[in-house]
């Protein structure tokens, strides 16, 4: 995505979306080298519950690091944040934070700072998921990304989870952390929520 030039001190919020291996933290990874390349001051943020391929480190599903700060909620997160502030804030996993990150986002971009978020925009069932909706509408910048689905070649924008190697039901809990073994993209078409009263026939 190519933003305008705006003064250094300007601050504003981009948000990267779409759904599981469409590219989300390897295009937050890009930005955060980027802005290094500038030797801008930048600080990186993940959810402590995303563990699956490295404990703190911002990591794409092809190996690609940044180097970030896990933690618990938008508390621990604003904690980490001392005067002076840094160029850029980034956090991955955007739709694991709790209602407190939005504040907190507006609070940095007023300030100055440049604020870039990446996310799940909708969950296994293809609902909005978390703040990501309250996020987006306050973003300056947004980039949806698509995967391909892997059953038609479509473009893919939802996410498909999967338990014991079946599609997984409406009622499943929302929050799953898991990569290939559980989850792979879909396109609307090939996208299959199960409701409960079938989950049986299946």
């Amino acid at each position: 995505m190519s933003l305008p030039h705006l003064p250094h001190h300007q601050g504003w919020i981009e948000v990267v979306v779409g759904p599981m291996f469409s590219g989300k933290s390897d295009e937050l990874i890009r930005r955060i080298k980027r802005a290094l390349i500038a030797r801008q001051r930048v600080l990186v943020f993940k959810p402590r519950i995303d563990a699956r391929y490295h404990a703190t480190d911002v990591s794409s599903h092809d190996g690609r690091r940044a180097e970030a700060i896990a933690v618990y909620d938008s508390a621990e997160l604003r904690a980490h944040l001392t005067e002076p502030l840094p160029d850029v804030v980034a956090v991955d996993e955007a739709q694991f934070f709790d209602e407190g990150l939005i504040p907190l986002v507006l609070e940095l971009a007023d300030k100055g700072v440049r604020v870039i978020c990446a996310g799940l925009d909708m969950d296994f069932r293809g609902e909005p998921f978390g703040i990501m909706p309250n996020l987006l509408t306050r973003a300056e910048y947004v980039e949806k990304l698509y995967a391909v689905c892997p059953v038609c070649g479509a473009p893919a924008t939802r996410t498909q989870r999967f338990v014991n190697g079946k599609p997984a039901r409406y009622d499943d809990p929302v929050i799953l952390v898991g990569a290939s073994e559980a989850y792979e993209p879909r396109c609307r078409k090939c996208h299959i929520v199960v409701a409960p009263e079938v989950q049986e026939i299946l």
